[in-house]
C-alpha cells in the first residue's frame, strides 16, 4: 500500500485534489468536525483546559473561533487535545484500508506534527494567491486574523514544496487536476515496478 500525503497552503484546494485521486481519503478537517459534534471525551478535555469557551456540548465552530481569536495560545491547547484523537483515527483509517493500493492523507499539519514517515509520497498542491484568497473569502467563517494564526503555526511553504516528490498546479478545474493526477499515478506505478525488477 502506498500512502500519499497532501501538502499545501490554506485554501489551496488540498481536499479537492485528494478527492480526485479516486482512492480512500482521510480528511482531518472533516474528522475534527465529527469530534466536536460527537465526542464527549474531547469536549471534557477542552472544557477542562478552556472552560470559558467550551461550556456546552456539542461544540460549535463559533466557540472554537472565539477561543482562538481571544488568545493565540489557545490554538496550541486545542491542537494538542484534538490532534491526539485525530492521530488515533488516522491509524484506524490506515488499518481499515490496508488492502487498498493507495490511500491519501489530507491533514493540514502533516509535517508539523511529524505524522509522515520516509515511505510517504508527498504531493504539494500549488494555487495562485488570488485564487486562494477568493476561495477563503467565500468561506462562511473567514477571518483574516484567524487565517494568519493558522499560517504562523505551519512550516514555510517553500520547505513543504522541497519535501514533496510531486507538485500539482491546482486551477480548481477537475479535468486539468485529473490529468495531473493520472501522470503522477503512472510515475508511482512505474517506480514500484522498477524497484520490483
Amino acid at each position: 500500500m502506498k500512502i500519499i500525503g497532501i501538502l499545501g497552503d490554506i485554501g489551496s484546494g488540498k481536499s479537492f485534489v485528494a478527492k480526485n485521486f479516486g482512492y480512500p481519503v482521510f480528511n482531518a478537517d472533516l474528522e475534527v468536525s465529527k469530534l466536536y459534534k460527537k465526542d464527549k471525551k474531547v469536549f471534557k478535555k477542552l472544557n477542562k483546559a478552556l472552560p470559558t469557551y467550551f461550556d456546552k456540548f456539542p461544540i460549535e465552530k463559533i466557540q472554537v473561533l472565539k477561543a482562538i481569536l481571544d488568545n493565540k495560545k489557545n490554538l496550541k491547547k486545542i491542537i494538542k487535545i484534538v490532534h491526539l484523537e485525530i492521530r488515533k483515527k488516522m491509524k484506524l483509517f490506515i488499518s481499515n484500508n490496508k488492502n487498498k493500493k493507495i490511500i491519501l492523507l489530507d491533514i493540514p499539519l502533516l509535517l508539523e506534527n511529524k505524522i509522515n514517515n520516509k515511505n510517504f509520497i508527498l504531493i504539494y498542491v500549488h494555487s495562485k494567491k488570488q485564487d486562494i484568497l477568493k476561495r477563503l473569502r467565500m468561506r462562511k467563517n473567514y477571518n483574516q486574523k484567524l487565517f494568519q494564526l493558522f499560517r504562523n503555526i505551519q512550516l514555510p511553504l517553500d520547505y513543504k514544496k522541497k519535501r514533496s516528490q510531486f507538485i500539482i498546479n491546482n486551477n480548481f478545474r477537475e479535468r486539468s487536476v485529473k490529468s495531473s493526477i493520472k501522470k503522477i499515478l503512472y510515475k508511482i506505478k512505474n517506480e514500484r515496478n522498477r524497484i520490483r525488477h
